[in-house]
């Protein structure tokens, strides 16, 4: 069975091969998930950067806590863009705001934009369009998806509950690389797959430097809620294919 803990702990062991890494959680939902997912990879002595939204099914600065006292990152995980119907002021005055309400609560030196599937509105699009304001001006050293070289660096995402989830993915892709990492055998489905390459020496996943994303909430034992996590995302896959296709 993929997605549960015992095959988090398996990735986790096998993620111990590379030699250039670096973890990231999107916290969308269920915050005590995230916790769980921290006190186990602190256990397998890896460490990795947890990106909270600031709304109430994300936000819980007790769990923003613990997670940073087990040795983690937090990031923000902005929204701005689509919260403020994509106006670019107000959603640059809603990214301070929000910005400085989380550094009250723990250091944040990074930040990264939540894909909001529905909304029309990309909230990175608040430092590549306008170019009028500038998110390390804040004091942000790290935007994953604007200040990793994708050239060298390969991204893996468990969005859509699988590894190749790009095919249904609105915006949690990196387009111009996508075709490239698939002629190069770098595009997997399942946990096992890529715990099958880690393990392979040879395998070309070891040339790249690796960016994993996953959404602690889908990572959870064997039951009734993994069961309706499963059904739950594969009406979501649906419905965003959809909105893909309409894109094109």
């Amino acid at each position: 069975m993929d997605f549960t803990i015992e095959k988090y702990k398996e990735l986790l062991e096998a993620l111990k091969n590379h030699n250039h890494l670096i973890l990231r959680h999107d916290v969308d939902l269920k915050p005590n998930f995230s916790l769980r997912i921290a006190q186990v990879e602190t256990a397998a002595g890896l460490k990795a950067i947890y990106y909270f939204r600031t709304v109430p099914k994300s936000y819980d600065e007790e769990i923003i806590r613990q997670i940073v006292s087990l040795g983690h990152r937090a990031g923000y995980h902005y929204e701005s863009l689509t919260t403020c119907n994509g106006d670019m002021e107000a959603a640059y005055e809603d990214f301070c705001k929000n910005l400085e309400k989380l550094r009250e609560v723990v250091p944040i030196t990074t930040a990264c934009a939540h894909g909001s599937p529905r909304s029309p509105w990309n909230s990175q699009e608040m430092w590549e369009t306008t170019k009028q304001h500038d998110i390390h001006a804040l004091g942000i050293d790290y935007e994953p998806m604007l200040d990793t070289d994708f050239s060298k660096t390969l991204y893996l995402t468990d969005t859509g509950r699988r590894w190749d989830g790009y095919k249904v993915s609105v915006r949690d892709k990196v387009p111009q690389y996508q075709e490239q990492w698939e002629k190069a055998g770098l595009v997997f489905h399942s946990t096992d797959d890529i715990i099958r390459a880690l393990r392979n020496p040879e395998h070309p996943i070891h040339q790249k430097e690796l960016l994993i994303n996953t959404h602690p909430q889908r990572w959870m034992p064997i039951g009734l809620g993994w069961l309706k996590e499963t059904t739950l995302q594969n009406v979501k896959n649906i419905a965003k294919r959809i909105i893909v296709l309409n894109q094109n």
